[in-house]
């Protein structure tokens, strides 16, 4: 992506950026494998003189250039403060405005709600991480908080996937059926959110089912997920990891296509109408940013991780690990990406954030909107009656 005319919205810039790490990742990579191809981050069990029952591993000299090297100590840890430093606060600031600060509880705000708390509850471990990478990724917290650490890891990329999915086709069914708000709706969007949780538990239990730390004997340190054994690499995780990839990854990838072509289209279809002019751009330029998200936070990992266990699985090794955790690093960027999304999504959620920045109470902003609302549209003789019927127009 070169650049924007004019201003960009602040999650294109945050793409701008992402696409600047990325190509620093790709450099940090050859100045780390030079001309090898590389080798995947397979251990090797070797005899444990000091204590036997524990098993020790060792590996070859190019994944111990890497295990000490600038990209996995110095580039992966920048990233991974960057995220923290920006989505912990923001996050959390997005799910207190979801809980405390509006009142009417749309579909499109329970998904948005679900998603902060998803990404909060991610980056809140990101300490763990950053320290791993620059103690020269040696593993100091036990098995039991690595396991965690993978699986929420693995966890939330899957349930940002599928939060963003139900909001993109809740987005189209607004915009082709733009009808009242009802509670039954909110309901269903409850249920939907609990199933995503139900099923992103259930689908990270094969994580805490393998060893995850790995003691590298001739480097003495421990390594969290990055070097495995060869069996478990090539018989338990490929499979385990080309399921997620489909049904988590590539279904609603392409179900979230489909909804925004479909978007498109009703609103290209309506291009006649003044009235809805500002929401058709707006509308589509939020289109292209959350796609542009998804494509590039999503897919380089997901596709790098099927392949890479592909190749573990046929020929022994791979080439693709740099890769691999360097995409599967950039992906965490969605959880501090989101929060603008909801901003730009939505005027509710804009509004009731610059109340809270401003400190004005709930019923004060009530009463600011009811003035400005009568100011407006003074009443006259025969006017509509508001909410006569209890419902209201969702404005997602």
């Amino acid at each position: 992506m070169a650049g924007c005319r004019g201003p960009c919205p602040p999650p294109l810039r945050w793409l701008l950026l992402l696409s600047a790490l990325l190509g620093a990742a790709v450099a940090a990579e050859r100045n780390v494998t030079g001309k090898s191809k590389g080798r995947s981050f397979i251990g090797h069990v070797v005899p444990n003189i000091s204590n036997g029952s524990e098993k020790t591993y060792e590996v070859d000299d190019f994944v111990a250039k890497v295990l000490t090297g600038k990209l996995t100590t110095v580039f992966l840890p920048i990233v991974y403060i960057i995220v923290f430093v920006v989505g912990l606060p923001s996050n959390a600031l997005a799910l207190w405005v979801f809980f405390f600060r509006t009142k009417k509880k749309h579909p499109a705000v329970i998904y948005m709600a679900n998603l902060a708390l998803a990404d909060l509850l991610f980056v809140v471990w990101f300490p763990l991480k950053i320290a791993y990478h620059v103690n020269g990724n040696n593993w100091l917290y036990g098995e039991g908080l690595c396991k965690v650490l993978v699986a929420f890891f693995y966890g939330n990329m899957y349930c940002s996937i599928l939060f963003m999915t139900c909001l993109s086709v809740q987005r189209y069914w607004v915009v082709v059926n733009p009808i009242v708000h009802s509670r039954k709706k909110s309901e269903i969007a409850l249920g939907i959110s609990l199933a995503i949780w139900i099923i992103i538990a259930l689908g990270t239990i094969p994580l805490y089912l393998v060893n995850q730390t790995t003691y590298i004997s001739q480097l003495n340190i421990t390594t969290c997920h990055d070097v495995l054994p060869e069996n478990v690499l090539a018989r338990d995780l490929f499979n385990y990891f080309l399921s997620l990839a489909i049904g988590l990854f590539l279904f609603p990838a392409i179900l979230t296509a489909v909804a925004y072509i479909l978007m498109i289209k009703t609103l290209n279809a309506s291009i006649s109408d003044i009235n809805t002019g500002k929401k058709r751009k707006r509308a589509i330029k939020l289109i292209i940013t959350v796609l542009s998200m998804y494509l590039i936070c999503f897919t380089p990992s997901n596709v790098l991780l099927v392949v890479h266990y592909s190749l573990l699985k046929t020929n022994g090794q791979s080439y693709l690990y740099l890769s691999y955790i360097t995409a599967l690093c950039l992906s965490t960027l969605n959880s501090c990406i989101d929060p603008f999304i909801y901003y730009y999504i939505s005027k509710d959620f804009r509004d009731n954030f610059k109340n809270a920045l401003l400190c004005r109470s709930v019923r004060a902003t009530r009463r600011m909107q009811v003035s400005l609302s009568s100011g407006r549209y003074p009443k006259k003789s025969g006017s509509y009656s508001s909410n006569s019927n209890g419902t209201t127009k969702s404005t997602y």
